[in-house]
């Protein structure tokens, strides 16, 4: 598992930054080196979501880092509550839509040699009749340089921009500037002095096809982080507070804990919650992935991004705003999007020397061709189509828009991802390790069986021991008191033994026992018990009846074995739970592989002694040091904090199937990184040599580079269509 660093990150302050210019791996590692020059600041940058994740000492601001940012060359600023690193996708397009204009003419004028003859000698002609000085070689040719020119400086100016300031560090936009204004002065050259064929459309098309790309990836990443984007629009921005007897209109940051919201069919909630007034049904699918409504009630938990789906509620609010469950997951799915998989920091490594080396690589082309006596313009044509050919940016995609993708899956069927090194390392997960408690069942105690004795009726006994437990707030009483509706006066509690109640003219004791009259009866009944909790309930002298409770199994707790089994995962079970408990409920669900009665220390000891590489899945104060020490901790929604914090994983929803399911979705995804990095790193290595050899045209190389950045993209979009 990966080395958590939850108490030093507590010690400092997280601040979200959106980046603007990135274009590839190597545009990510020039901002992150910057960012870690600020004292105290560790910082991760995703080319994906165009963000940067950092933690540095309280105080130090986000100026600092908005400045370092920009003295790398880039744009930043402090990230908001909306999707805004996807924004520019409108912008790009209008980009998209001129140079396509511009450029179409000057391809047609450029390859179609007969058109390009015939507009030259109808210029020349109407040059002569006019008496006018014919230009310089082709006057088509300057009409296809004077159509390029907005294309290579006004639409490419980003792209120059960006690599006259990465001079230092050179990136995929150094390539590109270098490739485009080689073409583009060569063409000039060339049309001036005769000395050989103009490129112009080589420049105009490599800029089109690299913002087409760009567009197109944008559209993707977008299409990415929907489910993300949907997560952080769930809260609503208004609320309805109720002040006395009147409804108040008012902006959701006005919402103070302890206030009454009324929230109409239909409206979003807007706090966490407890129902004070209204019957309604609930629909929690968008946060939790649960598939059906929940009927709620006064005194019922309701959380912020729910829908209320018929009636009008009256809820007190708990937790607003950054408190919120919803808040708290969203906060914990960006900040997985921002952590880097150790794959992607092998290639940010890779990516980080490359574009220097193409830079060489081209130059070395350049002087190879001319040594060999080569056209000058053959040369240009080489070295450009390298320099064009070889840009990273399928290379910067290949990993943060898969593990983008992948977390967003998991976000929509209530799985919180908080760190994504999980999913790489769920693919080399070998044995999965459940608690019981909370876990494969639901951890709340149920009447299972109940005996009579002493000629008693078993109902009776049930429903007088309610009458006593009623009222008490341990767990054995809320299992009880749902039967029968009789009430208990003089209720007293024996130490060691339980409550003490008058129900119906009996004195009746509920709990352990102690002396009575049927003692041989009442110890063939414990005897013949199973492994539950056992409540003895007498009166007059006598037991009269034996009531077992225990915890249920989770619905879906044996699909869960069997899908883990399908995967050809090893399962096993430890609980501190009775071992009789705990071998009937492995028994019952297709577990082997059981421990009862253990110690936190002892499943500790079981997760290091064994050289598998172990998922474990929890939800208690008790499984936390187990949960840790796991390759993969996964903590259910309703367990306790210090589980879900030093888990990497959270099922909102404690539906035991979403386990094969994360899991699942971690060697898919892990596999959808190496298709994207096979295919990046061999769309490079095959046609640098091919570029290299004058066999490529630098037109083509610019439609090639953009197409291998948008199917890698398109590759990671089919982890959000897969179940």
């Amino acid at each position: 598992m990966s080395e958590r660093q939850d108490s030093v990150q507590e010690a400092l302050e997280q601040i979200d930054l959106s980046i603007s210019g990135m274009t590839c791996s190597s545009c990510v590692a020039t901002v992150e080196r910057s960012l870690n020059k600020v004292p105290g600041a560790r910082a991760t940058v995703n080319l994906a979501t165009e963000t940067a994740h950092i933690l540095v000492p309280e105080g130090t601001g986000s100026k600092t880092l908005i400045e370092a940012v920009s003295k790398a060359g880039y744009s930043a600023k402090l990230r908001s509550d909306e999707m805004e690193s996807f924004s520019h996708s409108r912008r790009l397009g209008f980009r998209v839509l001129l140079s396509a204009l511009l450029t179409i003419p000057v391809v047609v004028f450029s390859m179609w040699h007969e058109l390009h003859y015939r507009i030259d000698e109808f210029i020349l002609q109407q040059l002569e009749n006019f008496n006018l000085p014919a230009p310089l070689y082709s006057p088509t040719g300057w009409l296809v340089i004077g159509l390029t020119a907005p294309v290579v400086l006004i639409i490419a100016w980003p792209i120059h921009r960006a690599a006259l300031r990465n001079l230092a560090h050179p990136t995929m936009d150094n390539l590109i500037s270098l490739g485009s204004l080689s073409a583009f002065g060569w063409s000039i050259y060339a049309n001036s002095t005769g000395a050989g064929d103009i490129y112009a459309e080589v420049a105009a098309s490599v800029v089109t096809f690299i913002v087409l790309g760009r567009y197109f990836e944008s559209r993707a990443k977008k299409r990415a982080g929907s489910t993300l984007a949907h997560l952080l629009s769930l809260n609503p921005k208004e609320v309805t507070i109720l002040r006395g007897n009147e409804e108040v209109r008012a902006p959701i940051q006005n919402l103070q804990i302890g206030e009454l919201c009324v929230v109409r069919p239909g409206d979003r909630i807007p706090t966490d919650g407890v129902i004070v007034e209204g019957v309604s049904s609930i629909d929690n699918s968008l946060l939790t992935g649960e598939s059906l409504p929940i009927d709620v009630a006064p005194g019922a938990e309701v959380i912020a991004g729910a829908i209320n789906k018929n009636g009008r509620l009256v809820i007190q609010a708990r937790r607003v705003g950054n408190d919120t469950e919803l808040a708290r997951i969203t906060k914990m799915v960006l900040t997985a999007q921002g952590e880097k998989a150790p794959i992607q920091k092998l290639a940010d490594r890779i990516s980080s020397v490359f574009v220097p080396i193409v830079m060489l690589l081209s130059l070395a082309t350049l002087a190879t061709w001319l040594a060999l006596g080569n056209p000058l313009q053959d040369s240009i044509r080489a070295a450009v189509a390298l320099l064009v050919i070889a840009c990273p940016c399928a290379l910067g995609l290949a990993t943060p828009v898969a593990l983008l993708v992948a977390t967003g899956k998991g976000a929509s069927q209530g799985i919180v991802l908080r760190k994504t090194a999980s999913l790489e390392i769920a693919s080399k997960i070998t044995t999965v390790v459940f608690d019981k408690t909370g876990t494969l069942t639901d951890g709340k105690l149920a009447v299972v069986r109940t005996t009579s004795l002493a000629g008693a009726d078993a109902k009776e006994a049930l429903e007088l021991a309610a009458a006593v437990e009623r009222g008490s707030k341990h767990p054995i009483a809320i299992a009880l008191s749902g039967y029968g509706n009789l009430t208990a006066e003089n209720i007293q509690e024996l130490a060691g033994v339980g409550l003490v109640g008058d129900v119906a003219g009996k004195r009746v004791s509920v709990g352990k026992y102690s002396e009575v009259e049927n003692q041989a009866e009442l110890n063939a009944a414990l005897a013949a018990a199973g492994p539950n909790t056992l409540v003895v309930v007498t009166w007059d002298g006598k037991a009269r009846g034996l009531i077992e409770l225990s915890d249920q199994i989770r619905p879906g707790a044996t699909e869960t074995v069997r899908e883990l089994n399908k995967q050809e995962l090893s399962v096993a079970l430890l609980s501190g739970d009775n071992p009789r408990r705990v071998s009937e409920i492995a028994d019952a669900i297709g577990i082997k592989e059981v421990l009862g009665g253990v110690s936190p220390e002892e499943k500790l000891q079981y997760l290091t002694s064994s050289g598998s590489k172990m998922a474990m899945v929890g939800d208690g104060i008790n499984d936390v040091a187990a949960l840790s020490a796991a390759e993969i901790g996964i903590a259910m929604g309703s367990g306790s904090q210090a589980a879900q914090a030093a888990s990497d994983i959270t099922i909102l929803d404690d539906d035991p199937r979403k386990v094969p399911f994360a899991l699942s979705l971690g060697k898919r995804t892990y596999r959808n990184i190496l298709q994207n990095l096979g295919w990046a790193f061999g769309y490079n290595l095959l046609l640098i040599p091919v570029a290299a050899l004058g066999l490529l045209n630098p037109m083509l190389a610019g439609l090639a580079m953009a197409l291998s950045s948008v199917s890698v993209v398109l590759n990671s979009l089919r982890l959000k269509w897969q179940d």
